[in-house]
C-alpha cells in the first residue's frame, strides 16, 4: 500500500525522480509507501514533505490505482507483486522545493502538463494525471468508470 499526491498548479505537475535499485532514475508522483498502521493520509502528507519539501494538504481521494507484476528473481523463482496505490489531489500549503537526501528519490520539480508526454517516467504519472483530469465517480479508471 502507498500513497501519492497529484499537485498541479499553474499548469505544472509536481513530480519526483525515482531512482531504482539498479539505478535508472524516473519521475514519478510524489508519495510512498504506509508505514504499519498509518492512514494514508498522513501517509501521502509525510511522503510529500520528504521528497519534495513542500507541507501538502490531501483535497480530494481521486482513486485507488491498482497494479500487478510478476518478475524474476533468484534461482529461477518469479516473484508475484501487487500494489495499491491511494491517489489524492494535493494542494501545497507551505514549505519550499528541495530535494530529497537518502531515499528513494533524489530530485523534485515542476513540470508543464504538456511536456509529461515526453518525460521518462512511471505510469503512476499518467494514472494519477488520468484520475485528476476525469475524476471518476467511482475512483477507478477501469470499466465503468465516468466523470463524477
Amino acid at each position: 500500500m502507498a500513497a501519492y499526491a497529484v499537485c498541479v498548479r499553474d499548469e505544472q505537475v509536481l513530480l519526483a525522480r525515482w531512482v531504482a535499485g539498479d539505478g535508472t532514475r524516473r519521475w514519478t508522483l510524489p508519495g510512498g509507501g504506509m508505514d504499519h498502521g498509518e492512514d494514508p493520509y498522513d501517509t501521502v502528507v509525510r511522503e510529500v514533505l520528504e521528497e519534495t519539501g513542500y507541507a501538502v494538504e490531501p483535497v480530494t481521494l481521486l482513486g485507488v490505482d491498482s497494479v500487478r507484476r510478476s518478475y524474476p528473481r533468484r534461482l529461477g523463482a518469479r516473484a508475484d507483486f501487487h500494489g495499491l496505490r491511494v491517489v489524492y489531489e494535493g494542494r501545497i500549503t507551505g514549505g519550499s522545493l528541495r530535494n530529497e537526501v537518502g531515499g528513494s528519490t533524489d530530485m523534485a520539480a515542476w513540470h508543464p502538463l504538456s511536456a509529461v508526454a515526453d518525460l521518462d517516467h512511471v505510469e503512476l504519472v499518467d494514472s494519477g494525471l488520468r484520475l485528476w483530469r476525469e475524476r471518476p465517480r467511482n475512483g477507478h479508471l477501469g470499466r465503468g468508470a465516468g466523470p463524477a
